[in-house]
């Protein structure tokens, strides 16, 4: 189930306060900004810093 684009709009990166990028396809929100990707579990984005994965490390598959 894709994320609603009320709850896109109010969403922000947690360490920038950025912008982020949905993947739908992913299941992923990305702040390039940070150059972080934080997952979406079970329909809830996880928007921990700590949790987050370093976009080069994702992007490489090693996450």
């Amino acid at each position: 189930m894709p994320i609603s684009k009320e709850l896109l709009e109010i969403l922000a990166c947690p360490k920038c306060k950025g912008d982020l990028v949905y993947d739908e396809k992913k299941d992923t929100l990305t702040c390039h900004a940070c150059k972080l990707v934080y997952l979406i579990k079970d329909d809830i984005p996880v928007m921990l810093i700590d949790e987050a994965i370093p976009l080069e490390r994702y992007e490489k598959g090693d996450a």
